[in-house]
This record gives structure tokens, C-alpha cells and sequence, in this order.
């Protein structure tokens, strides 16, 4: 069934578990309310959400080296305490998000730090898109606003697909983290390096080399 945007905000406002979280649980849900917040509540997503404001001022900071020196990455990821920061379980969770910044090439962290005009010259961009295939001009505004979606999938950290479990976007994977640690945590910042960015060169699948590297 169709899920409304309405619902969506509702279910965030209730739980304050991220938006594509609320969207699934209210289609698994089929379109309960009550029942998608429980589901939220069992899988951990609301009681992480609840743990969003506190302060994180230790953690990580973690890099990855790919292909011999092709790739690197530089990522800091925040939490509450030392004790936490020293443990396996967050370190894995470290390690994961910079293999997926080698592998997915985000640009930013999450969408609120895409800049008005970046996000501007991809509207007008989308839009041109849309008249150029003919599309009637009343419903290319919904066109572009879908596509933007797939936009921020692309450059934002949060909102991309885990390379490890496509199932689950990076905010899954870090509400899931933040249920089972019991402390807050933030991915807050990271920079990636590849060799020869910028220059002409052939394009490669940095996902499949990376998932690949991985695994040996």
C-alpha cells in the first residue's frame, strides 16, 4: 500500500526514528500507526533515536587504504565515552563506514549539508531532464522531487545502502549500532582521496573491487 508523507512525519514525530526507518515500518505495518511504532520500538530504531542528543565527544578516528594505494579515507566517528570507543563492536562499525566511503564515494554526511546551490543546480538539471522527455509540465515537479531522492541516495553518507547489506541504508546500520551500544553516536566528518582525481582516466566499480578487497 501507499504510505503518505503525513504518516511518515507522524510516526517521526512519535518516535523520532529516521524517516525511511518510519517508512518501512509503516508499510510492514500496513499502515498502522500503532503498530509501526512497536515495530520501530523492537527493532531498536526509536529507543536510538532517543539517544540522538546526547553529547559524543570520543570515539575514532579510522582510515582505509584501497588497492595498494588507489583510494584512502579519513573518517572520524563520534561517541559518548572512551570505554565504548576502545571496544571491537564500535571498531568494526568504524572500519565498515570507511570501507563505504571508498566504495560509495559520498560527498557529504547527510543532506542537510548539501549546499542551496549544489542542490539547486541539480533541480534545474532534473528538471530540464523531465521537459526534454516530453513530460507534462504540471507533474515535473514531482518528477524532480522523486528524483532528488535518488540524488541524495547517491551523495549522501546516511542515505546510501550499506555495500555490506544493500537491505539497509548507513542511518539503519547506525540507529542499529546506537540500540545495541547504548551510546549515542555520530558519523561526523570524513575526507576521501583517490589517486588521479580529477585527470581523465578510465571509471572503475570501486564497489565491487572494494567488497572483493574485503573479503580476502
Amino acid at each position: 500500500m501507499a504510505i503518505s508523507a503525513s504518516a511518515v512525519k507522524e510516526l517521526r514525530e512519535k518516535t523520532g526514528a529516521g524517516m525511511l526507518d518510519c517508512k518501512k515500518a509503516l508499510e510492514e505495518a500496513g499502515g498502522d500507526l500503532t503498530k509501526a511504532a512497536e515495530l520501530l520500538r523492537e527493532k531498536g530504531l526509536a529507543a536510538a533515536a532517543n539517544k540522538a542528543g546526547r553529547i559524543a565527544t570520543e570515539g575514532l578516528v579510522e582510515s582505509y587504504i584501497h588497492g595498494g594505494g588507489r583510494i584512502g579515507v579519513l573518517v572520524e566517528v563520534n561517541c559518548e565515552t572512551d570505554f565504548v570507543a576502545k571496544t571491537e563492536q564500535f571498531r568494526e562499525f568504524v572500519r565498515d563506514i570507511a570501507m563505504q566511503i571508498a566504495a560509495a564515494s559520498p560527498i557529504y554526511v547527510r543532506r542537510e549539508e548539501v549546499p542551496t546551490e549544489a542542490l539547486e543546480k541539480e533541480k534545474e538539471i532534473l528538471r530540464n531532464q523531465a521537459l526534454n522527455e516530453g513530460k507534462p509540465a504540471h507533474i515535473v515537479d514531482k518528477m524532480v522531487e522523486g528524483r532528488m531522492t535518488k540524488y541524495y541516495e547517491d551523495v549522501c553518507l546516511m542515505e546510501q545502502s550499506f555495500v555490506k547489506d544493500p537491505d539497509k541504508t548507513i542511518t539503519t546500520l547506525l540507529n542499529e549500532k546506537i540500540a545495541t551500544i547504548g551510546e549515542n553516536i555520530t558519523i561526523r566528518r570524513f575526507v576521501r582521496f583517490e589517486l588521479g582525481e580529477g585527470l581523465e582516466k578510465k571509471q572503475d566499480n570501486f564497489v565491487e573491487e572494494v567488497m572483493a578487497q574485503a573479503k580476502l
